[in-house]
């Protein structure tokens, strides 16, 4: 009995070693944005395998929500043929979905063009609904390009001799809304012409362009305040990938009043695309990147000065698929995050959750079973809207109860 006890009593004390270890462990590897900021933990649990590309998403706890479907292009027929839809010769492309709640309605605005993605002639059409669901038949914002609608010879092609517009998302300012999209060739991405535009609406639904609020700039969401005052948002330039992307601060006093600061390494650490940020409940900011390099993982940057200098881009262990990705802080103070985080392919599109915004440790299956792609978050009046494309054909939303997100 005595050698039994004596057995318990040193297995416990090893535990305890082994626990505080690993606890010390985690806490070593744990992120600050001053005094950890190149940790790689991006994602953590129970349930998370060291190999984070192991995941089993197909598995994933399922979160329950209302369908919409806003717009779609395919064309039955086609769409058996080429069930990929890599081909996309089923009328069109729709994609870089984009949502937000304004005047009493949701709105939700995308780029809409002639075969496969960000062609020649491709325009930006919005619709609006009052409970997120049933929504308006889409209508254009934008005008054709300049000389690239579908009477043009280079319609519907990669030519530098013709124009694209790019839908940007919406920015609510000072009780005006305004819908940000950039204009350029579209013969690579981007074209030397690249500039960001923003429209505004009139009483009658018609958009009126209200010139360039910054030149050789696409953002990759609306602006958003951060502890300073400031109006931030994203900024790739045409020569981006050799440049690296950069964020821009200002629009206090004008909407074309703006300032462009570089994140060293994004073009040497990796091939940075799509970035993402939001404000961590210290006040300061962080920066998850899509690398194109295709490492099969986000990369992560720190700013403790409101956007003006960046940390080193790390490395995170937070899978992805090479996609955009979105989230929101709640209204009850967590993190949401929406990404392709399967590796392999976009499918399916999974929501994470984080209570400090820089771990997370949840993640749940939204929608699959095929390419689904380009998010966009929305919370109002106890809901989730999730915006998304399927195929690159389709714009349609998921509605869910916050409650929902355990």
């Amino acid at each position: 009995m005595l050698n039994i006890k004596i057995w318990y009593l040193v297995f416990a004390l090893v535990l305890s070693i082994r626990c505080n270890s690993v606890t010390d462990k985690a806490e070593t590897d744990y992120p600050d944005p001053k005094k950890n900021p190149q940790s790689p933990l991006m994602l953590t649990g129970d349930w998370v395998p060291a190999n984070t590309h192991s995941i089993d998403f197909e598995h994933l706890p399922h979160l329950r929500s209302q369908h919409a479907m806003v717009s779609d292009v395919r064309d039955p027929e086609v769409r058996l043929e080429d069930p990929s839809g890599v081909n996309n010769k089923s009328g069109g492309v729709n994609q870089h979905n984009y949502l937000t709640y304004f005047d009493h309605k949701y709105w939700i605005m995308w780029s809409d063009g002639p075969g496969v993605e960000d062609r020649v002639g491709q325009r930006v059409k919005y619709a609006t609904s009052i409970d997120g669901i049933q929504w308006t038949a889409p209508q254009f914002m934008t005008p054709a390009p300049l000389n690239s609608g579908p009477d043009s010879p280079t319609y519907n092609t990669r030519s530098e001799d013709g124009w694209r517009w790019i839908s940007r998302g919406f920015w609510e300012r000072n009780g005006q809304l305004y819908a940000l999209v950039s204009l350029d060739e579209a013969a690579e991405f981007f074209g030397p012409g690249l500039s960001l535009h923003a429209f505004t609406p009139d009483q009658d639904g018609v958009w009126k362009d209200e010139g360039i609020i910054y030149d050789d700039a696409i953002n990759n969401f609306p602006p958003k305040k951060i502890p300073s005052g400031d109006w931030m948002m994203s900024r790739r330039t045409h020569d981006y990938k050799e440049k690296g992307v950069e964020f821009m601060l200002g629009g206090t006093e004008s909407v074309y009043q703006w300032e462009s600061f570089p994140v060293l390494g994004t073009a040497s650490e990796l091939s940075a695309e799509e970035p993402f940020w939001w404000v961590l409940p210290d006040i300061n900011l962080m920066a998850i990147f899509r690398d194109n390099n295709k490492s099969g993982y986000l990369y992560r940057s720190f700013s403790t000065d409101n956007a003006r200098t960046w940390s080193k881009p790390v490395k995170t262990n937070f899978p992805d698929a090479t996609s955009k990705m979105n989230g929101l802080r709640l209204s009850d103070g967590r993190y949401i995050f929406v990404s392709n985080a399967n590796p392999s392919k976009r499918d399916p599109l999974v929501l994470s959750v984080s209570e400090d915004g820089m771990v997370f440790n949840k993640m749940y299956y939204l929608v699959g079973g095929e390419r689904v792609d380009y998010p966009h978050v929305l919370e109002h009046d106890g809901s989730l809207l999730v915006a998304f494309s399927r195929q690159k054909q389709t714009v349609e939303v998921l509605k869910i109860s916050i409650s929902d997100i355990k």
